[in-house]
């Protein structure tokens, strides 16, 4: 089988990781192809038309409304004054209503401000009573005071500037103390980057800190937008602030970029809690599905994607482990440009152990089959959350060009594989693959030998350590069951070999029986061998 018929359900040409519409930066399958630019342009286009759409079927609804007064009107002639003005006031639509109690209580608001009671001397009081009624005049004046900033603040301030609550509050619900604190730390950290940043500056760092602090402020009361709402406020910010920065550098790209780096991992730092993953998307679903599907995954070898990379070799291993663990890392990151570093970061590893495992530069067709498996190997948390959180909220100029756009697209195709992976990808017949996805079988554990991976194919080190040491474990059984029959059959010997013993025991008492002759009486006893002893121990009788 050639190399290009091997590569066929992997390979991805170059051209189609760029814009669908041709413009030269890189596409996105989250933006349907599109690339940052062309994606905000037809998105606000579909939102045109859907504005359009609305206002027109909101004046067809009008018409019909004030062509159901006039009938009603002409109707009712006929009826008392009193009844008319009911029925004239009831057509007040709640905008109406809803205005005309603002416009009260900004009139009431000024009233108070400018009220000449303020101004009026206090009576005399005596001066036992006057401290008690300093007290409660303090209080009054406190309560009253902020009673009137809260009401000027409505005032004058416009709807999208409205103040949210405190910024901490945006950090979103934590878990546990410690992982509050260390939000804190963090966040607390960011913040004073930020101001020090800001004061090289001077007055437009100053500016910069009010609008961030101001958009940060706003985004508290929309926390029931939708992702791609939320996504849209963000990127309008960043459209906003990159314009004004671009004017005021006059078209320092480079000032504009290290600027507008600092304000997104400010921004994205103390919002992130609230936009990471939020509860109006579908993301973590996508998650566990991803997370479920790379490990029905398991049994995919490096041998069925083609991957250039041996992994017996030292520095290749080492670059494989490096790369699992920054793309493992990227979870652990808030702000979405340290994100795309994690994911860069891993995509050189891959490119340095497909180069020393080859001795040449590594090529895209090398690169994105390598990058498949270092996902499958991985099985990174919240994958796709991840991609969206970068997707919505990251500077759109750093997913259109560059290595972290390129690197990016090429995970996303990655992500896109796995989720389509089927037989033919991996050259293998629709039965093995059912049978290896369902369990029934792996690759791994085949019957014949030759299936399983040798020690000079490349293959993971740890693999080949796993079949060594199952080949051991087999080796063992045998001979556990060689010794424990040897040892069955050993206890069947004893066994009769006492048995046969014992009989023969029984046998010889039975033809020689035991005889046992009686005592001599006394030592001075005859004896009618007493003479065959020597003289002097012959023994002397005396008469008595």
């Amino acid at each position: 089988m050639s190399q290009r018929s091997e590569r066929r359900g992997i390979h991805v040409d170059q051209s189609e990781l760029l814009c669908k519409k041709g413009c030269g930066y890189y596409g996105n399958a989250a933006w349907q192809g599109l690339c940052s630019k062309c994606w905000r342009e037809e998105y606000q286009k579909a939102r045109q038309r859907q504005i359009q759409e609305d206002w027109a079927l909101a004046e067809k609804l009008q018409r019909e409304e004030e062509a159901a007064y006039v009938s009603s009107h002409s109707s009712s002639q006929t009826q008392p004054p009193q009844s008319q003005s009911q029925q004239s006031l009831a057509t007040f639509s709640k905008f109406e209503e809803k205005k005309t109690n603002e416009k009260t209580r900004k009139v009431t608001t000024v009233k108070k401000f400018f009220s000449p009671s303020s101004r009026t001397a206090p009576k005399k009081v005596p001066p036992e009573k006057e401290s008690e009624k300093e007290e409660k005049l303090q209080g009054r004046r406190e309560s009253h005071g902020e009673n009137l900033l809260r009401d000027l603040k409505g005032i004058f301030t416009q709807p999208w500037e409205m103040a949210s609550p405190t910024e901490e509050s945006h950090e979103g619900k934590t878990p546990s103390p410690s992982i509050t604190r260390q939000s804190s730390i963090e966040t607390d950290r960011v913040s004073r980057d930020f101001v020090e940043f800001l004061k090289t500056l001077q007055k437009l760092g100053r500016d910069i800190h009010k609008q961030s602090r101001g958009f940060i402020e706003s985004m508290g009361n929309k926390n029931d937008l939708s992702a791609e709402e939320l996504s849209e406020c963000v990127q309008d910010f960043y459209q906003g602030m990159s314009d004004r920065l671009m004017n005021h550098f006059k078209g320092s790209s480079e000032k504009v970029d290290r600027v507008m780096d600092q304000v997104e991992k400010y921004i994205m730092t103390r919002l992130y809690k609230s936009v990471f993953c939020p509860e109006t998307s579908d993301d973590e679903k996508k998650d566990l599905a991803t997370q479920h599907r790379i490990r029905a995954l398991h049994w995919v070898t490096i041998q069925m994607l083609c991957v250039p990379v041996d992994e017996e070799i030292p520095e290749v291993s080492d670059s494989v482990v490096k790369a699992i663990t920054d793309i493992i890392e990227m979870d652990s990151k808030r702000v979405p440009r340290d994100k795309l570093a994690c994911i860069t970061s891993c995509s050189k590893h891959i490119f340095n152990a497909i180069r020393i495992t080859k001795n040449e530069p590594a090529s895209a067709d090398d690169f994105l089959p390598t990058l498949i498996y270092i996902v499958l190997k991985a099985n990174p948390p919240r994958l796709q959350s991840n991609i969206q959180y970068i997707t919505r909220f990251c500077n759109p100029s750093r997913l259109m060009t560059g290595e972290d756009g390129y690197y990016f697209t090429n995970l996303c195709c990655a992500v896109a594989f796995i989720e389509k992976l089927d037989a033919q990808s991996l050259n293998l017949s629709p039965e093995d693959f059912e049978h290896y996805m369902s369990g029934q079988a792996s690759p791994r554990q085949q019957d014949d030998p030759a299936a399983w991976p040798q020690s000079g194919s490349r293959v993971n080190p740890a693999l080949s350590q796993i079949h060594h040491n199952l080949k051991l474990l087999s080796n063992l059984e045998k001979r556990q069951q060689e010794v424990t029959e040897g040892a069955q059959n050993l206890q069947t010997e004893l066994s009769e070999w006492q048995d046969s013993v014992a009989r023969e025991v029984q046998e010889i008492l039975e033809r020689y029986p035991l005889e046992i002759k009686p005592r001599a009486s006394a030592i001075d006893a005859e004896n009618v061998e007493n003479d065959r002893l020597p003289p002097p121990l012959q023994p002397q009788v005396f008469a008595g």
